[in-house]
């Protein structure tokens, strides 16, 4: 029987404000709460003696937050925004003092450079920028098409170029990171056209930004957090760029004693374009092979990264549940007449996702030490159509199949769907690994 270990609202996803120190440096549209990596920490009796797993870090919460109770975490992602987000939140070697030094010759050298182009007149003429239909010029041709049509305008893009070289121009890598690392959330938040709401799309379209202004405030937000983690800096945290279906190639046998970790959710959210622009104007992502190259280390959870060759799907093929779910997604999907090449994939992005668990769950017994625990925040969906798809006990189902036990299914919250008009459920899988 699922039980509450929060009270289900969609509050409780909302990051609190003692919480901001670090997390927030970047994070990503509803990621999930420290407060719940807390209550996992806690519940599992984890101690400094242990080693914390996250194989989804994604922005590093869960890295972060072990970090800062003084426990060991290993965390894995293959998509470069997440991998280089997670490595820089938990290296805090740099004090305040340096990075703020730093900050101000980064500064006063891209005033300078600025200075000299408007003298020069090339971003002075605000109408040319204002009336160019591409940013080819400015970017690449094949970085121009990565990005969603209109998510930032000509001149916060020459100004976000100018300031990227001179992070780059400055300090040591563990600073240029932090730099770069505060341009991304400054172009997502300040600089940029985008909107969340939760998928990304395109806003109120800014002729211009503050973006040394946006990046400085950022940077001195980074820097007062260091003052207050200083004491935490040797705790080990590290980040590895991997595809979590293949743990074992990844990560020693029985080296870790907890898992508390997201996976994405069988959706049409494609992460990849939640963070694309700072992806491409950072250099993480140049061309479309690139992209697509990290569209394929990711775990299949929307129409938008499946492939031909694609072959999960094949590891729960005696899974009834899951067949059945499919199944009833391709009838309405024939009902409905609905014809497009996305559509016609709902039913097989649904069996690769829960292949592609089915593979991460097999993979990671080897990494676990007897007694492991794990906590898998997942959630109901309903986007494939409006055929229910019951993510945890799913889950929970696969994992007993592999031989954990299943503890408890807990209730984190409700969210509701404009699609369905319901509320779904937001829980989490707490399963235990024992090689017995």
């Amino acid at each position: 029987m699922p039980t509450t270990v929060a009270s289900p609202s969609s509050n409780q996803n909302q990051l609190l404000p003692d919480d901001r120190g670090v997390h927030d440096w970047y994070r990503f549209v509803l990621s999930f709460p420290p407060h719940l990596v807390r209550t996992y920490i806690e519940r599992f009796g984890i101690d400094e003696s242990q080693v914390v797993l996250d194989p989804f870090c994604g922005a590093g919460t869960t890295l972060v937050e072990s970090k800062k109770s003084g426990i060991a975490s290993v965390g894995m992602d293959s998509h470069p925004m997440a991998y280089f987000a997670s490595s820089v939140k938990v290296d805090w070697s740099m004090s305040a003092d340096r990075v703020l030094a730093y900050a101000g010759q980064v500064a006063e050298s891209f005033n300078e450079t600025m200075a000299d182009v408007e003298q020069n007149a090339l971003i002075r003429d605000s109408d040319t920028l204002q009336h160019t239909d591409s940013l080819i010029g400015l970017l690449g041709p094949e970085e121009s098409k990565l990005l969603i049509k209109d998510s930032i305008s000509p001149k916060p893009v020459l100004k976000t170029l100018a300031l990227l070289h001179k992070i780059n121009e400055h300090g040591d890598a563990s600073l240029r990171n932090i730099g770069r690392l505060a341009l991304a959330g400054a172009l997502v938040n300040g600089v940029s056209n985008l909107k969340f709401g939760p998928e990304v799309g395109v806003g109120r379209i800014r002729a211009d930004a503050p973006v040394l202004e946006t990046w400085g405030e950022r940077i001195q937000r980074m820097a007062d957090d260091l003052r207050f983690v200083h004491d935490r800096t040797d705790i080990p945290a590290r980040v590895i760029k991997f595809d979590a279906r293949n743990m074992e190639q990844g990560l020693a046998p029985e080296s870790v004693d907890a898992v508390i970790t997201s996976p994405p959710y069988p959706n049409e959210k494609d992460y990849t374009r939640t963070t694309r622009l700072e992806s491409v104007l950072l250099g993480l992502i140049t061309s479309r092979n690139e992209l697509r190259q990290v569209k394929q280390d990711l775990l299949r959870s929307n129409t938008r990264g499946v492939y031909k060759d694609d072959a999960d799907d094949r590891s729960v093929d005696g899974f009834q549940s899951i067949a059945e779910i499919s199944d009833a997604i391709e009838r309405r999907r024939i009902e409905l007449g609905k014809t497009s090449g996305f559509e016609r994939l709902y039913a097989r992005v649904t069996r690769l996702y829960f292949g592609g668990m089915f593979r991460h769950l097999s993979s990671l017994r080897t990494v676990l030490r007897p007694g492991a625990k794990l906590a898998y925040v997942v959630g109901d969906q309903a986007s494939f159509l409006r055929i229910m798809i019951p993510t945890g006990q799913i889950i929970a189902d696969i994992a007993e199949s592999l031989g954990y036990r299943v503890i408890d299914i807990d209730l984190f919250r409700t969210r509701f769907s404009t699609a369905t008009g319901q509320h779904l459920r937001e829980e989490v899988v707490v399963l235990e690994w024992s090689s017995d």
